[in-house]
């Protein structure tokens, strides 16, 4: 006690080191931080009794509650489940092509098929579906497949090109360039050719006979397109991967066939028809039409190019 030295203005005992002359007191912390401190530890201590906090080679200790995150996330899981469990039951129990009669339940697809788009749909189709080059427009009335509700459940449920699933909408376009079908100066003929069927090209004798002789068994003679050969329309200024000359030319000399996934091996029913809904409440969707052509295979047609066809 007498070795200690103590700061005659403060009245405060040195702490008896020294940097460079300069000493530190030894100031008592302030009572009200030390009691918020003593607070903290006992907080912590029943923090790691009652919840999960120390961590194992496994998982975590449990805790006097039992609580966990991953619990509290399976309950609201399960009583949002439970709340949707009536929606999802109408829906599975309602053929969609009968869902317009029910508007309430019409109504509660699309919202859902609303949230359900944004979550597995706006990678490819952007969040307003507005799509992208090589990524249809939903938005249009333009439709590859069809745009009824039935057609559109049907393209959700299996997808286009979707290996392994025989019942996905399939079309293939001979590669007339790549194969040495027409040479460079007979694709820029037929390239110009069928954008003359919107107003965009030149016409020619040259380029009518070859696409007379090798598209118009898929796409029509106008080039209106087949829906029963899955082959786009060539007529209406909405295309997939470019409407310039160049961009025909590439498609006709090597064409890019899009896959979309068969959603039925990763979704319910219910929510595919939910999507469906939503798809077809956006502007284009078609009024159903009972008796429809079934789509061909890809031994059936092969369709020159793609359009900005909606799946």
């Amino acid at each position: 006690m007498g070795n200690k030295r103590i700061d005659e203005p403060t009245g405060t005992e040195f702490v008896g080191h020294e940097w460079d002359g300069i000493e530190e007191l030894n100031t008592p912390l302030p009572r009200w931080w030390l009691w918020s401190f003593y607070a903290c530890v006992v907080w912590a201590f029943g923090y790691v009794v009652l919840y999960p906090a120390l961590p194992g080679l496994q998982s975590a200790t449990e805790g006097y509650f039992g609580w966990s995150s991953r619990g509290q996330l399976a309950d609201e899981q399960a009583r949002i489940e439970s709340e949707r469990a009536p929606l999802m039951a109408a829906l599975a129990a309602t053929p969609i092509e009968q869902l317009p009669n029910n508007p309430e339940l019409m109504q509660q697809a699309v919202a859902g098929g609303r949230a359900a788009f944004q979550m597995h749909c706006v990678q490819c189709h952007g969040a307003g579906a507005a799509g992208s080059p090589g990524y249809p427009n939903l938005n249009d009335d333009d439709w590859l497949w069809g745009g009824n509700l039935t057609e559109i459940e049907q393209t959700l449920t299996h997808g286009i090109r979707q290996p392994g699933d025989s019942a996905t909408r399939t079309s293939l376009m001979p590669a007339f360039g790549r194969d040495g079908m027409l040479d460079s100066a007979q694709i820029t003929a037929v390239a110009q050719q069928v954008l003359s069927f919107s107003g965009q090209g030149q016409a020619s004798a040259a380029g009518a006979e070859i696409y007379a002789n090798n598209c118009a068994i898929c796409h029509g003679a106008d080039g209106t397109g087949l829906r029963q050969f899955g082959a786009p329309n060539l007529a209406d200024a909405i295309w997939l991967y470019g409407s310039g000359v160049e961009q025909v030319r590439a498609q006709v000399t090597n064409p890019r066939h899009g896959v979309m996934p068969a959603w039925g091996e990763r979704l319910d029913p219910a929510t595919i028809r939910m999507l469906a809904a939503y798809v077809h409440s956006l502007g284009g969707g078609e009024d159903f039409v009972e008796v429809a052509a079934e789509p061909a295979t890809a031994s059936d047609a092969t369709p020159l190019g793609e359009t900005d066809e909606q799946p």
